[in-house]
């Protein structure tokens, strides 16, 4: 079974207008709600893609049923630890010539509640995937992705750690089978720039070197790098298409390249090939996106 973490899950209300004045009343041409979070975000791509697995994080009052509900609403399974108090974050995305995101900080996850989260990531067996993703809250200590990797040792587990900042540097010493930081993630990482693909890779290796396996990098509009532990790194250039939104789609990638190594038996390249589809099509998208969008990139070479 595959089961996505998402430590801080929140509903999104993203609105749309012509233009905002600062410090005065503006009137919105449309607005949405998405309930989600990165690793909710990959269980819904994984469903869309025909792929089953179990939500889990932590959410807290009205907002954390709302989005517990919706999630389950489309068939996917949930286990999230419920927090006695606060409630699940909102955050609120505004498109107006450009992308500004407001992001709360979230509920406090006391000692407690994070124990059970634990206890229950330590139930996985062998065959097992988890999908690490998501910014560390305030409460919760930078090694928490460390901790868990560190818990799980010993089992045949998938591990995917898709993480900004200090919660993915620490954590790699506990070798995560796949980590997909997008490049200017890698870059803090190596503590330099990275200006072609020829360094990227260079600085991918060197991070295999302290543990990292696989490494899928995400390059936005210039496509994504897989460097597998063995043999040549895999260069795919993006899809060609009009940016509607970004959110979602780096998770859409990781949920396209874990799908894509169960559909295709394990094979690299096809999974790519997945991942940037998926990304792709939720760059393309108001939201995450269909199946059927995804495929139909999928089918085509994307556009050098």
């Amino acid at each position: 079974m595959i089961y996505t973490l998402t430590l801080n899950p929140a509903v999104d209300c993203v609105v749309h207008a012509k233009s905002i004045c600062a410090g005065g009343i503006n009137r919105l041409d449309s607005e949405e709600l998405y309930f989600g979070g990165k690793g909710i975000n990959v269980s819904i791509m994984l469903k869309e893609l025909g792929i089953d697995s179990v939500a889990t994080g932590f959410i807290a009052g009205f907002t954390g049923d709302a989005i517990n509900d919706a999630v389950s609403s489309l068939g996917i399974k949930t286990s999230f630890v419920r927090l006695e108090s606060g409630f699940s974050r909102v955050n609120i995305k505004i498109r107006s010539q450009g992308e500004t995101d407001l992001n709360a900080d979230g509920p406090i996850i006391p000692d407690s509640a994070l124990s059970l989260l634990l206890k229950q990531l330590a139930e996985l067996r062998d065959g097992d995937t988890i999908i690490l993703s998501g910014s560390v809250p305030s409460s919760v200590p930078k090694s928490i992705y460390k901790n868990i990797l560190e818990l799980l040792r010993g089992k045949e587990i998938y591990s995917v750690l898709d993480a900004p900042g200090e919660a993915l540097s620490l954590a790699i010493c506990e070798s995560p089978s796949l980590i997909k930081p997008n490049l200017s993630e890698l870059e803090e990482l190596s503590g330099r720039r990275l200006c072609d693909i020829s360094s990227i890779i260079s600085c991918c290796r060197e991070l295999q070197s302290s543990g990292a396996r696989e490494i899928l990098v995400s390059l936005a509009e210039n496509g994504a790098v897989l460097v597998p532990e063995k043999g040549d790194a895999i260069i795919l250039p993006a899809h060609k298409g009009s940016l509607v939104n970004s959110v979602g789609a780096g998770d859409s990638m990781v949920a396209g390249f874990t799908a894509g190594l169960t559909i295709f038996n394990g094979d690299r390249k096809k999974a790519l090939l997945l991942a940037t589809a998926a990304g792709g099509a939720t760059a393309f998208s108001p939201g995450l996106a269909k199946k059927e969008d995804i495929m139909r990139l999928f089918e085509l070479t994307p556009a050098v």
